[in-house]
């Protein structure tokens, strides 16, 4: 079975590709490599010892991406590739809305013309916005904070749509939590460019010194120690959710939205502290007032996972911390 990954170069699809490699799948990888390197494919090829196909394009190149179909025989896709940074979409919303409906859109059309009917679509918790209850269910009620967010959402809505108008669709929609870590082979992880947005890069660069030290937004949320809370789950596993989503498309009826986190909610502290163990390396930080959008409490109920696709996380915190500590003392020195 030939599986299609788009933006297979970044953090979460590079992780993913591992696994369906070692599966035995066949893979093709889509990626424009705006925010990523092309010598990944060569670090995956290390690892797994096996070959793939990649193809340098941009969805919004519909012509390219009917060539790819044309040239392949495909029979899913996993759709990681779009725009993530939070503060750059409240920045810059129309690139968002831009880029990541409308390659959606064309990969559907192109998709439909070819008869492939099956989708693993790359969501987030984003869009549940402020949670109405917790832990978050797949019944929750969903919004956006965000032009990040709401591409979220609006493409959940626009798959719902098209399952809707046709029965063929079997659609999955991964709504990740908080992804961290790196594969224990030391030669993939999350390698941000610029200042990272997310957590567990800006600890590790603060460890190595590449950042003086890490700002803590909020000290005021209703958590045990005022700082926020949030549901991180290692990207090995939630690759993996890929992987069992993948084995389990055929038996979905129409679309369906699944949570993949641990269903354990850490604060801020409490993932510095477990990386300072991790590490042996103290982490200077300040607490700071709270960011615009950012909610306090987030975490996951993952029993559907469990449930329906036989998923569970299994890496605990400190293995992620161990494994991005690793990432980041290795990713530079790296040769393929």
């Amino acid at each position: 079975m030939s599986i299609l990954v788009t933006g297979g170069t970044g953090y979460i699809g590079s992780h993913t590709i591992v696994e369906l490699l070692e599966a035995g799948f066949d893979v093709i990888v889509v990626d424009n490599l705006s925010n990523s390197s092309e010598d990944v494919i060569d670090r995956i090829e290390k690892i797994t010892g096996k070959d793939l196909s990649f193809y340098n394009i941009d969805l919004l190149n519909k012509k390219a991406l009917d060539l790819i179909f044309h040239e392949n025989s495909i029979e899913a896709v996993i759709h990681f590739a779009g725009y993530k940074a939070v503060g750059e979409s409240v920045q810059l919303p129309l690139k968002y809305y831009q880029n990541n409906i409308i390659s959606t859109l064309n990969m559907c059309e192109v998709m439909e013309k070819y008869g492939v009917y099956n989708l693993i679509f790359s969501s987030s918790a984003t869009v549940y916005g402020y949670p109405e209850r917790l832990p978050l269910d797949e019944t929750c009620s969903t919004s956006a904070l965000n032009p990040y967010g709401r591409t979220k959402l609006m493409i959940e809505e626009i798959l719902t749509d098209l399952s809707n108008s046709n029965r063929k669709w079997r659609i999955a929609l991964l709504r990740y939590f908080n992804p961290v870590g790196a594969h224990n082979s030391g030669l993939i992880g999350e390698k941000p460019n610029g200042t990272p947005n997310n957590l567990m890069p800006y600890i590790t660069q603060v460890a190595s010194g590449k950042l003086e030290k890490l700002y803590v937004f909020g000290g005021d949320y209703p958590s045990k120690d005022g700082t926020g809370v949030r549901d991180y789950i290692h990207v090995v596993d939630l690759a993996l959710g890929h992987l069992k989503a993948l084995k389990k498309i055929d038996i979905l009826s129409g679309i369906e939205a699944f949570n993949l986190g641990t269903g354990i909610g850490y604060s801020v502290l409490e993932v510095i502290e477990t990386f300072e163990e991790a590490s042996k390396v103290k982490i200077p930080y300040e607490i700071v007032s709270r960011r615009f959008g950012d909610t306090g409490i987030c975490y996951a109920n993952p029993v559907k996972a469990n449930k329906h696709l036989n998923w569970y996380a299994e890496r605990d915190l400190f293995e992620m911390c161990k494994s991005a500590w690793d990432w980041e003392n290795t990713r530079e020195f790296i040769s393929i």
